[in-house]
């Protein structure tokens, strides 16, 4: 599977939220299916997301510039939540 690909298909064609806050309440409202954090995502905001149980969480290797690249955006993307796949085949990764 190629991550970014699917991520792109992902955000294309489902629901996905970007950014920490918007992260955070998503998580809160527990319509969080999947989180991806990128690499250098602050230790505080990681360490908060493992409290909540049942979440399952994907560290994208690559910094935060990088992960906005990978969703297609001109901006830096430290976290992400995805509440549907869409046509994405993404969810695939909690599988694995």
């Amino acid at each position: 599977m190629d991550f970014n690909a699917s991520l792109r298909r992902a955000i294309k064609t489902g629901n996905v939220i970007l950014g920490q806050n918007n992260t955070e309440k998503c998580i809160k409202e527990g319509k969080a299916q999947m989180i991806v954090v990128a690499g250098n995502c602050p230790s505080a905001f990681t360490s908060k997301l493992t409290a909540y149980e049942n979440l399952f969480i994907h560290t994208f290797e690559g910094s935060s510039v990088a992960l906005g690249k990978a969703c297609g955006k001109p901006f830096m993307v430290s976290t992400l939540a995805i509440i549907s796949p869409g046509e994405s085949d993404i969810l695939s990764l909690k599988r694995a």
